[in-house]
């Protein structure tokens, strides 16, 4: 397939843009003393909704920009930094990862992060997100990876959004007729099989 038969194909696809925020808060406790301080994901953004996002060129770059708290925050040494212009993808063979979340206990999105030595801040790697996805089964692979994956909660219209393509999309496997307990081959304490004769044994003396 062609890079431009690639790029066809990804504007059809559901998607949306988002906007990543990024906290470096200060570290308390004895942890301060190897790590004064330390990252975690703020917020996740939508910029528009799916119709904005169709026709739009992906940004690659998502330079950050130091940005002031939505909500006023206690420590006031934390500073906030946002990533623009994040593609959020939905697969049609990924709609199980999409249902899983959405039944989850609260539908997020995850966002994948590097530190990155080449974005300095104070002379200290800035956390720089790589990949937001709402698929449980992208953050499963990632935690698996040993990756550093946040997350947070998604907003009303982006889980509205997704319970409408996983309603339309997503088709539970169906479950296995159990196998009655009564096929099921008999097996001795060392798991081998036992076969059973049916030949009639006397208890008497042999004449």
């Amino acid at each position: 397939m062609t890079t431009e038969h690639t790029l066809t194909a990804a504007r059809h696809r559901p998607a949306i843009e988002v906007d990543v925020i990024m906290r470096r808060e200060p570290v308390s406790g004895p942890m301060s003393r190897w790590q004064p301080w330390r990252w975690v994901l703020a917020d996740v953004l939508p910029c528009g909704g799916p119709e904005d996002t169709g026709s739009s060129a992906p940004d690659t770059l998502h330079e950050p920009q130091a940005v002031e708290p939505l909500q006023p925050v206690a420590d006031s040494a934390s500073t906030h930094w946002l990533f623009p212009r994040f593609r959020v993808e939905l697969f049609r063979d990924d709609a199980e990862g999409y249902f899983l979340n959405l039944n989850s206990p609260q539908p997020c999105f995850w966002v994948f992060w590097r530190a990155d030595e080449e974005q300095l801040l104070d002379g200290e790697p800035m956390a720089v997100p790589q990949i937001v996805t709402l698929s449980y089964h992208d953050a499963g692979r990632w935690l698996d990876a040993q990756e550093r994956v946040d997350q947070v909660a998604a907003a009303d219209e982006v889980v509205d959004w997704l319970r409408a393509f996983v309603d339309a999309t997503y088709q539970p496997e169906p479950k296995r007729r159990k196998r009655p307990e009564s096929f099921k081959p008999l097996t001795d304490r060392f798991g081998q099989p036992v076969r059973i004769s049916t030949e009639k044994h006397g208890t008497g003396p042999k004449p």
